[in-house]
């Protein structure tokens, strides 16, 4: 004869253990245990509130079956309680779940087998947060990178990183709160694109575990798209006196938007509003010269550099009206007034340099005060 779970033996098991308590009642058969039971946490953001659980387990094989039954407790000290039923053998629990969960299966007879094993909400699983996060200012772009060190420490444990981006206040140097998820991925990079070049946005990552526990988030980082430009040909007057002057942004619209046809202009060196042109010396090398009134110059670094993003900060000083010499794989800026009280900055890195021209790639960051490639007088 089948037996079924009675109510006092429910009792006496939730308040002890899970393991077999059944009565005999006649006329009354249950379905097998359910088994396989395992949880997956639902992330939201905040490491302590996931948005919910969602429970499954090995269907029950049983001509009869009706439902399964979901039971839980807040705590070790609580009393289980149906959490809900469901015809399926999966269960969808919202907001920040319980600490233990089992299943019962439930047959057209009304007999209710014995409980599952029970899965714990084990915080212990979550994985440690990133420990930093660095980024490089794209067109329309931001790249971003981080430590591994959450899959480097549990292997078998991670599952995928998730990256969060909101607004970012310059001015008062802080992160919105509209925090908004850009996506996932299983490497420690990741490429957020469709950006508005000059709108900073600031940026946070997280670890996932297989169990869906979200790990504290890694340092937040900010970062600002900016226009860029490629292969850039600048010849010396003689060489080409169209094409000898450089400027990164001219608004010719008048309404303080950098717009398709007004960034990376190349004219003629005799035209004063150039930011560079270039000019050469008595012996024939190649000079990069400022040419706009308020404009200046600086080598990046004291030699080469490995690419164009390899410029991120303007540095801090250092500008000068004086020409610089035009040397392969060196890294530049330009310090240019914006005249509303802020410096703008462009940057560029020669990839050729040839007996009357030059090639290089240009970025210019289009918001003021800016330190991505600005800095505020």
């Amino acid at each position: 004869m089948r037996r079924m779970l009675t109510g006092t033996c429910v009792a006496a098991v939730l308040g002890l253990s899970l393991t077999s308590c059944t009565q005999d009642v006649v006329g009354l058969s249950v379905p097998p245990t359910p088994t396989g039971l395992a949880y997956q946490l639902q992330p939201s953001g905040d490491p302590n509130a996931p948005s919910g659980i969602l429970l499954s387990w090995d269907p029950v094989a049983d001509a009869n079956l009706e439902a399964y039954n979901v039971y839980s407790r807040a705590s070790a000290s609580d009393a289980w309680g149906l959490r809900g039923t469901t015809t399926s053998p999966t269960f969808h629990d919202s907001g920040v779940p319980d600490l233990d969960y089992y299943v019962t299966a439930v047959n057209t007879d009304g007999g209710e087998s014995d409980p599952s094993d029970y899965v714990e909400v084990d915080e212990r699983l979550r994985l440690e947060a990133p420990d930093s996060l660095t980024s490089i200012s794209l067109n329309g772009a931001i790249h971003l990178s981080w430590t591994d060190n959450a899959y480097q420490a549990a292997p078998t444990g991670f599952d995928y990183y998730r990256v969060y981006s909101a607004s970012y206040d310059l001015d008062n140097n802080v992160c919105g709160t509209d925090w908004a998820l850009e996506g996932t991925t299983v490497s420690p990079e990741f490429l957020v694109g469709v950006l508005t070049n000059g709108v900073p946005r600031c940026f946070g990552v997280s670890a996932i575990s297989v169990e869906g526990f979200e790990s504290l988030w890694s340092p937040l980082r900010y970062d600002t798209p900016r226009p860029d430009g490629h292969n850039i040909l600048l010849y010396t007057q003689a060489g080409s006196s169209v094409q000898s002057g450089f400027r990164f942004f001219r608004d010719l619209n008048n309404d303080h938007l950098a717009e398709p046809g007004e960034l990376g202009i190349v004219g003629s060196a005799s035209d004063t509003s150039m930011d560079l042109i270039l000019t050469t010396d008595g012996g024939g090398n190649l000079l990069l010269t400022p040419q706009r009134t308020g404009d200046s110059l600086r080598a990046y670094v004291n030699g080469p550099i490995g690419n164009l993003t390899d410029i991120d900060v303007a540095p801090v000083g250092g500008y000068s009206s004086a020409p610089l010499l035009a040397t392969p794989e060196w890294g530049y800026v330009v310090q240019m007034n914006g005249g509303d009280g802020y410096y703008r900055y462009g940057s560029l890195r020669l990839s050729a340099v040839g007996s009357n021209y030059v090639i290089f790639d240009w970025a210019y960051q289009t918001d003021p005060g800016n330190p991505e490639l600005v800095r505020m007088r």
